[in-house]
Order: C-alpha cells, then sequence, then structure tokens
C-alpha cells in the first residue's frame, strides 16, 4: 500500500501556485526587515543614475540587493540588469521564482545568493528557500560605485578635501572620476553610505534635476 501511494505521488507531484513580484515582494520584505533591524530598506535602490534598479537594497555597512524574479516574469532583462548590479553593488541575491530556477542559475555569476521562492496549493504565504549564499563582489566599478552620489554630494566631499578646483561646472562623470583619483576606496565607499542614510526622499524630483549634468 505504501509503494503504491508514493508510486501516485511520483506521478502528480504536489502542484504549486505561481508567483508574483507583489507576493514575493511583501513577504520576503518582511523577513529582511527582521533579519536587519539597524540597517536602511530601500525598494527600487536606483543604481548609475536610474539605468537600473534594483528591486530591494539592504544598506548596512555594504549594499546587498536583492533582485525578485517571480514565476509571471521573464528573464529577458536580466543580463542587462546584471551587468549594471555587478559595477556597483556589495552583494547580489537572485529571488526567484521555482519555474525560472534551472534558467537562472545559468545566467547569474557564481557570487550572486539564489534564493528559491515559492507557494504551496494551498495558497500559504511565499515559502524561502536559500539555495546558495551571495559572496563578495569582484567586478565592482570605482566610477560606477561613486555614481551612488548625488552631484552636490560627491562636490561636497571634494570640497572638504580642497580638490573640488576644476570640476565645479563639469559633467557629473568628470567629478566621479575625480573623486575616485583622490580619495581611498575604503573611504569613498563609507562615505557614500553616510549619505544614503542621510538621504529623506529618495525620488525627489529636485534630486533628478540636480543630477542633471
Amino acid at each position: 500500500m505504501e509503494k503504491k501511494d508514493f508510486a501516485s505521488r511520483a506521478i502528480n507531484p504536489p502542484s504549486f501556485v505561481l508567483t508574483s513580484d507583489e507576493s514575493i515582494r511583501a513577504d520576503f520584505k518582511v523577513i529582511l526587515e527582521n533579519k536587519y533591524s539597524n540597517a536602511m530598506i530601500v525598494e527600487e535602490f536606483g543604481i548609475t543614475h536610474g539605468a537600473a534598479r534594483i528591486d530591494i537594497a539592504v544598506i548596512n555597512g555594504e549594499i546587498h540587493g536583492y533582485e525578485i524574479k517571480s514565476d509571471l516574469d521573464t528573464l529577458d532583462r536580466l543580463p542587462e540588469q546584471m551587468r549594471i548590479y555587478n559595477s556597483v553593488l556589495d552583494k547580489v541575491t537572485l529571488v526567484v521564482g521555482k519555474k525560472h530556477l534551472f534558467e537562472a542559475i545559468n545566467i547569474v555569476p557564481e557570487w550572486w545568493g539564489i534564493t528559491i521562492a515559492k507557494i504551496p496549493s494551498s495558497g500559504e504565504k511565499v515559502a524561502f528557500y536559500e539555495m546558495r549564499l551571495a559572496e563578495e563582489n569582484p567586478c565592482q566599478d570605482k566610477v560606477a560605485i561613486a555614481s551612488l552620489l548625488w552631484r552636490e554630494e560627491a562636490l561636497s566631499i571634494l570640497e572638504e578635501i580642497d580638490q573640488a578646483k576644476g570640476v565645479r561646472s563639469k559633467p557629473r562623470k568628470t567629478i566621479y572620476e575625480r573623486l575616485v583619483e583622490v580619495v581611498d576606496n575604503r573611504e569613498l565607499k563609507g562615505k557614500i553610505l553616510e549619505y544614503l542614510f542621510l538621504r529623506v526622499n529618495w525620488r525627489s524630483e529636485i534630486q533628478c534635476m540636480l543630477n542633471d549634468d
């Protein structure tokens, strides 16, 4: 009898409800808030001035980005998103629906973390299974990291160390290039984290105008 039941389950395995971005995001954000009680958690965190926005970023001594790809999404944009995320973020984890798991594994680099998100057929909350922990990013670009700063923030750092001469009216890329030339990478990352924690309105229209070249 037991063998027959096992065979039946093998032929008709338990089904799973398809996940959506909304269902994953809501439940996963609660997990992050409980895990990182003293961290800043930002949804739709803009990178390289909005060229890409990672779904959730946890800022806590480092920037760990979480990209969500539900069963209802496609992976079409993932390669380009990956290129941008890799230039800036300290760690990245892909939170992926079961439908795209095997395809996603073949796309993302080995240092990315992978968390599987799925909903049992009973319709309960999304369950998360950590398949691979995120490791330190070996691919960061210093100028791209500096571009996390708004223009006036970057200039303020240069003013503090008397290195703003000649770049005050230059395009912001020139300002970032000056920053990485004159500020130690570790110190610059610390300054960036300070400014990120000081920000109040992450999507201010005024800030968007200030960021223009």
